[in-house]
Formats: C-alpha cells, structure tokens, sequence
C-alpha cells in the first residue's frame, strides 16, 4: 500500500463513523459550465481531463479535429456531436459493487466497493437493524460527591429487580460500577490535612477521600455480587461545584478489560450526577497544564494520572466513544438539564435523561432510546477528510441518537466523494471507510477506489497532446532547415501545404515534423489536415454560435438533439404550432421552424386561425348556384357554369344522393 494510502486510511480508521445520510445530488446533463470547465484552459492530457470534472470526456479517436491542439476533452454529447465515436470516448462512470459473499446480522451489507473520479459521488445504502435481546453491558459511573447520597441509596435497591425487568430486552444483561468526584488537588478539594482523608469532617459524618475515578465492579452477570458492592459505597465531597465526570468517563471508555466490555455486547455508559462537568483547560486552575493524551492509566482500578493531565477535550471524548462502540448517557438533576443538553450536542450518539426515583424506569429507558437512528429529523453537515474523500453526516438536536422500535430495519443512503486525486495513488489501492453506527460493533466496510487514470480502449492510446515530443521534433526540424542554403520547402513543409498553395498550414498553424499544428484562435478552434476548419466559422442565430444549440463541424452547425436548422434555431417539433385541438396550423399550413406559415394569405395569426377577408360559404358559392338555378338545374347545361364556379367544388342531385359525373368541374 503506497504512502498516501497508509496515511490517509489511518486517518480514517481512526473516525469511526456514525449516523451517515443524504448526499447531494451531482448535476448532469450539458451546460456552459461544464464546457468551460473540461475546455478551459486547454487539457492536454486525459488523466489531466478526467480530474477536470465528472461531466468531462476525453476523445481517443486517431486524428479527431486532426491538427488542432487541447480539444479532445469535453463534455461526451460535445465530443459526439464533433465526430468523435461513442466507442472513442473515455468517460469513467460511478460504479457500486456490493460484496454479497458476507453478510451481518445488524449492520449491512458487509463490503461495498465504489469507484469515484474527481467531483463525483458514489451512493451505497446501509441497513441498520437493532437485533431483540441482543447482549447488554451497562456502566453506571457515579458521583459520589456529598449531594448525590440520595441517589447512591437507591441505586443500592436496583441489583436483581433490574436484572428481571430487563429480561425483557435482553437475555444477557452484564452490570458494572465506578465512581468519581473531582481531581484531589487545590483549589478542587479542601487539601487541609484533617480534611484529605475525611472530607465530611465538619459534619461528623465518615466520608471517603475524593478521587478521580475509581473502577469499582467490572462487568458481571451476578445481580447479587452487584447489589452487595453497592451497598458499600460511601459518599464524598469536594470544594467546586463542577466535578471531574469527564474525565472519569474517558477512563471507563478506553479501559476496556479492566471494565469488562464485551466486544459483542451493546455497550451502555450511564454517568450519574447533580452537577456540570469540568472541561479542557480547567486544569490550570491547579496548575495542571498537560494535555490529556487519551490512554487508559489504570493501576490496581484506580486513575493514576488525575492530579497530572488535565480534562479530556469533548471532542477527544467524543472521539473515544465513538471508537469503542460506547452510547453515553448523561443522568441528571433537573437543574443541571440545560447545562448537558448543551454538551451531548457535541457527543455523538449521547442522550439525556432526568433522574427519576425509580431507577430500573431509568435504566430500561436508557437501553430503549439507545435504538436504530431513523431518516427523519435530521441535519445535513459536511465531513470530509484531508485525503479528498468526503462524506455526509447527519445530526439532531440533542445528540445523535434517534428513537426508533426494536427489530426495526431503517436504511441510510451514504454518499462518498472524492474531490483530488492521489499525486502517487494507485487505482489498484483502495481507501477504507467504515460506516458504523454509534454504540455498534459491526460495520459495513466501503472501500474506495480513485479513477484517475485513462484505459483509452485496448490499445491503451489516449493519443494526448504531446507538446515535448513536438517540440523536440520542431528543434530537429530547424536544425537541418539551418543546414540547406536555398529557399526552397523542404520535404516535411510540402506535407503542410494543399496542392498549389505556397503558404504552410493555411496560414493558421506551424509545420511540425511534416504535419500541421493548428494554432488556437480566440474565436474558437482550428483544425483539419492543413488547418483549413474551424468551429467558430458556422451561421450565428440571436447572437450565439449555432445558437447555442450546437457545436460548428466543418463550418456547419451539427444540432443537439430537438433543434435544426442553419444555425440550430428551428425546433423538431411541431407542438409550437398546434392548438389544444391537435390541427397543425388549423389545417391551413405548414409548421415551418417552429411556426406556421399559411397556405393562404387570406389566412393569418399564430396558428392561421384569422381570416378577415373570407366569405360564408353561402356567400362564396352564390355565383355558381346562382347559375344552376337559371338553367333549370340542368345536367346538360352544367358545363356553362363552370367558369363562375370554385374548382373542387361537387354538385349533388337532391333525387339521387350521389355526386354525378356531369356535376363535377
């Protein structure tokens, strides 16, 4: 695995990624962008038109636009339209492959693979599905500061009638316990010497010394053995309001055997306490200014490093949890609510609960809230990676937890992008990104490819513009110019010139080893054998080259599909001239560009339905009947009135009911 590979996956390996969902949609089709974009400034190379954009094609197409230099890339309608072969143009699509081979049981599929190119997005979508009675551990971290007695007492009732009332839930159900107050430095704790040891000395009560964090009980399935450790829990006290719950759950989350987590089990952290939490930099308070370095610093359960590192950052905590598949819930007075739901904002996959008199309700909500995130109510926010590999992720006020029922399967579109290109990737290297959602210990596992380099068929001959190579060739050619005296052509400028011309490349290009290279004018592109066409030379219509609607060939305008014309200024259909009736100009002319031109110029109006000049039928025909009724209505006398009569017009006979033969002019 190359270099970049190495240090851009480490990257990601080490952001388990949450709750990930709705990409943006690429924008396709043709637009004056996108030629602008894949055309300037020139592109010489394919591997260099791909990166352009994923809208951008190149031509591979021996001697397409034969002379000119840096047209070959473009958008693939454009290149079509200027001669260039379906089966010529390179254009990498998006592709998804799923890995069908593995499965999961929570979290699928197992593996995708995806190949992006710059600017573009591959979409892959993950089901999630909690599993019912899947295994449970659950930490209770609790302050044991002198105001949370009340609390401590009734946890110590909760042992064998939790383990029952989940049974619902879960089969599996492992406990755990520790406890925290605060850092046992000044100014966070009294530090006169009757008080280190008896912090409750003033109040005749029997305290236990503060501490950082202690790990009481690791995780069992023995109700009893932790009810019993639970009622030898003593109550402590401090100097500050704040405590040190921060710093003790980091602890609990990186210390995974000296807590017990299961790597099978749903892993639940609940963090009791009646007060707000000491954050980063706190710690210069006591002097205390190195930074918290993540690692687990546990000798004989207790934390050795509280008095010498300062608080873990939220955004180190959050990093933790999120790597050892933990949710965090956060058990609060109601007084201290706002105070947390300001926190888990920035802990993903936390909640926020009210302390409540019955703890087993406490304990049961916490494991049912802690559910499959659902696709509604849900922020979209950016997430990319240094690599150029980005992503979408999604959030909810407070946290990043949804509630959902158990065994329901929900689903997450994931996009992933790639902005650049490796400068030393391989496309046989791939960038792992696993998609996992908080709290779980599977994941679907996607791995990225880059396409960034050309196939250009079978051949592999993209045919780019080598500007080395011609200049090299340019320098040969001066050199033996220099070496003839007379000022007759040479061999290579006869290639350049048409019969009978003396002039090289029409005047539009240089003579480069016997072939043309075609100069770039600022109107548009020259090319051809000798430079003799353009793609700027065509009819222009509302001032626009083709009018917009087509790209100059040969100088002629080749239309995009729906339009024609000279100047691609005339629509293929014929819906502009039809009323809602369906009769094409109303039956009185022809659609012509668009527009109806009248058969007769009596007729006009956009659809020819005017004529203010026309007769009633009655009063266009007297004439002729007129004549009829003066010769008696006679057969043999019809032909005298042939001349007042309007051709096409059929006489009937009222007894037969048929046209006669004499009747007809």
């Amino acid at each position: 695995m190359t270099s970049w590979i190495r240090k851009y996956c480490n990257s990601i390996l080490h952001r388990v990624l949450f709750c990930v969902i709705l990409a943006a949609n690429i924008t396709s089709g043709r637009s004056n962008s996108g030629v602008s974009v894949c055309s300037s400034p020139p592109v010489l190379s394919c591997s260099e038109c791909l990166q352009r954009g994923p809208l951008c094609s190149w031509c591979f197409q021996e001697g397409f636009l034969d002379g000119a230099v840096g047209v070959r890339c473009g958008l693939a309608g454009t290149l079509a339209m200027r001669g260039c072969g379906p089966e010529f143009i390179e254009h990498p699509e998006v592709t998804v492959e799923v890995n069908a081979a593995t499965g999961r049981t929570q979290v699928s599929p197992a593996e995708v693979t995806v190949t992006v190119r710059p600017g573009s997005e591959a979409r892959v979508t993950v089901a999630v599905r909690q599993l019912e009675r899947y295994p449970v551990d659950l930490y209770y971290l609790v302050d044991v500061s002198a105001s949370m007695q009340e609390n401590l007492d009734q946890l110590k009732t909760v042992g064998v009638a939790l383990s029952h009332r989940m049974g619902e839930y879960s089969s599996d159900l492992r406990l755990g316990f520790g406890s925290f107050v605060d850092k046992p430095v000044s100014p966070y704790i009294n530090v006169h010497p009757s008080k280190i040891n008896n912090p409750c000395s003033d109040y005749e009560v029997k305290c236990r010394p503060a501490h950082g964090f202690h790990h009481v009980l690791s995780m069992t399935a023995n109700m009893s053995e932790f009810t019993r450790v639970i009622k030898r829990q003593r109550i402590s006290g401090n100097m500050d309001t704040p405590e040190g719950g921060l710093d003790a759950m980091l602890q609990a989350t990186v210390c995974q055997d000296v807590v017990g987590w299961r790597r099978e089990a749903k892993r639940l952290l609940l963090l009791m306490t009646d007060q707000p939490s000491h954050l980063a930099l706190d710690g210069r308070l006591a002097g205390i200014v190195r930074p918290h370095d993540g690692l687990c610093h546990m000798e004989n359960n207790v934390y050795t490093e509280s008095t010498s590192m300062d608080h873990p950052s939220l955004g180190q905590l959050a990093e933790k949890l999120l790597e050892n598949h933990i949710y965090s819930l956060f058990a609060v007075e109601q007084q201290q609510y706002q105070w947390y739901e300001e926190l888990i904002r920035l802990i993903p996959g936390s909640n926020l609960l009210f302390q409540t008199p019955n703890l087993i309700d406490l304990v049961v909500d916490a494991y049912t809230v802690t559910h499959t995130p659902t696709q509604t109510d849900t922020h979209t926010h950016t997430h990319t990676h240094t690599s150029g590999i980005g992503m979408l992720l999604c959030g909810r006020r407070g946290g990043w937890v949804w509630h959902v029922n158990r065994s329901t399967q929900v689903y997450f579109n994931v996009a992933i992008g790639l902005r650049s290109c490796p400068d030393d990737g391989d496309e046989d290297d791939a960038v792992l990104v696993f998609v996992r959602p908080v709290g779980y210990n599977e994941s679907t596992v996607v791995k990225v490819r880059s396409r960034c380099r050309c196939h250009c068929g079978p051949d592999r001959s993209c045919h780019d513009d080598t500007t080395e190579q011609q200049s090299k060739c340019q320098a040969d050619a001066a050199d033996r110019n220099h070496s003839h005296k007379d000022t007759l052509p040479s061999e290579g400028q006869l290639h350049c010139r048409p019969d009978g011309s003396g002039v090289d490349c029409s005047g539009r290009g240089e003579c480069v080893c016997g072939r043309c290279v075609c100069e770039r004018h600022s109107l548009g592109t020259t090319y051809g054998r000798y430079c003799e066409m353009d793609d700027y030379s065509c009819p222009y219509h509302q001032g626009k080259l083709c009018g917009g609607r087509g790209v100059c060939v040969h100088s002629e305008c080749v239309c995009e599909d729906g339009w024609t014309g000279e100047s691609c200024g005339c629509p293929v259909s014929t819906a502009t001239c039809s009323l809602d009736n369906g009769l094409l100009c109303s039956g009185r002319g022809r659609c012509v560009c668009g527009k109806c031109e009248c058969d007769d110029y009596r007729h006009s109006g956009t659809f020819c339905e005017l004529c203010p000049t026309c007769l009633s039928s009655c009063q266009s025909h007297w004439m002729c009947i007129d004549c009829h009724l003066s010769h008696g209505l006679s057969q043999n006398a019809a032909w005298q009135c042939n001349h007042t009569c309007t051709p096409l017009v059929g006489y009937v006979s009222d007894v037969a009911g048929t046209v006669g033969p004499d009747f007809t002019t």
